[in-house]
């Protein structure tokens, strides 16, 4: 699909969509100072371990391999505050600009992945809350960043932080443990405990996540990029799983999905092609990391 097919995709849609984004904005294009997933898991691996490691390790995820390195930290160095050290200094680069300012112009809300404010620094942010009651700095999901106060996460633009922020090191969801512990918070708001009926506390106007960043999942279209959302991605691949199922049960609540991907063979790719077109996205292909990160938002 061309870039210009992408932005009437985003214009048609414009009054019901909101952006999920990757770390993927940090690191186009080719940018030494920000960190993957596992350039940041060797360089803590390093200041807890006598055992030399320059990779992660084949047949061990992600996430499974911050809980081995939480066991093998005898050293009891915070973890979590080690990350928002790395990561407290990173700065907005052009294509953060010039993307941000673009979806800052549509009013549409973002969702990210990423526990830093590079994203954020593109503007004047403020700090907001959707509620005061029963803010717990372990799940700051009703916390963003913006420029004006919203009644609702889906009101308009504002940046929320699904696996934490690093103003509250607690809030960093990195580990397989501290997944499952965002799973069951969710999957409590969504179905309100019960296994017997299903969606039992999404199925009202005034849910208790109505306040929460899990409102925009289920009340808008989403648009995906720069997030590999591989394997080890737990939490949030069970969250557009259940997004899938609620649609099934309430098809006039229904809304769209694309996610962005670079045009691949590999079978990897068609695993999580499979998968998203499962749960209702369109898997778009472009040709090069340029028109993900400029050529959609010139």
């Amino acid at each position: 699909m061309t870039t210009d097919e992408i932005r009437r995709i985003i214009e048609r849609n414009k009054n019901d969509i909101a952006f999920i984004i990757g770390n993927g904005i940090n690191r186009y294009p080719n940018n030494p100072n920000a960190l993957s997933w596992d350039d940041l898991l060797i360089q803590l691996w390093e200041r807890v371990s006598f055992q030399t490691l320059t990779i992660r390790p084949k047949g061990i995820s992600v996430t499974e391999f911050f809980d081995i390195l939480e066991l093998e930290n005898k050293q009891e160095i915070n973890l979590k505050k080690e990350i928002s050290n790395l990561m407290g200094e990173w700065e907005p680069l052009s294509q953060h600009l010039k993307i941000i300012n673009c979806i800052k112009d549509l009013d549409s809300p973002i969702l990210t992945t990423n526990y830093e404010e590079s994203i954020a620094r593109v503007f004047n942010y403020q700090q907001f809350k959707t509620e005061q009651e029963g803010f717990t700095d372990f799940y700051p999901w009703s916390t963003y960043h913006g420029t004006k106060q919203l009644e609702l996460p889906t009101d308009g633009f504002g940046i929320w932080y699904i696996n934490g922020m690093i103003k509250y090191h607690r809030s960093i969801r990195l580990g397989l443990s501290d997944y499952m512990g965002s799973v069951e918070r969710a999957r409590n708001l969504i179905h309100k405990g019960s296994e017997e009926i299903p969606f039992s506390g999404k199925n009202k106007s005034n849910w208790k996540g109505y306040k929460t960043w899990l409102h925009i999942i289920f009340n808008k279209s989403l648009f995906v990029f720069g997030l590999g959302l591989e394997e080890n991605e737990t939490f949030l691949r069970w969250i557009l799983i259940e997004r899938i199922k609620y649609f099934r049960q309430y098809p006039d609540r229904k809304h769209k999905g694309w996610y962005i991907n670079i045009r691949s063979n590999d079978e990897i790719d068609q695993g999580k092609k499979f998968f998203l077109e499962r749960v209702g996205f369109e898997v778009i292909d472009v040709d090069n990391y340029a028109d993900i990160y400029e050529n959609i938002w010139t």
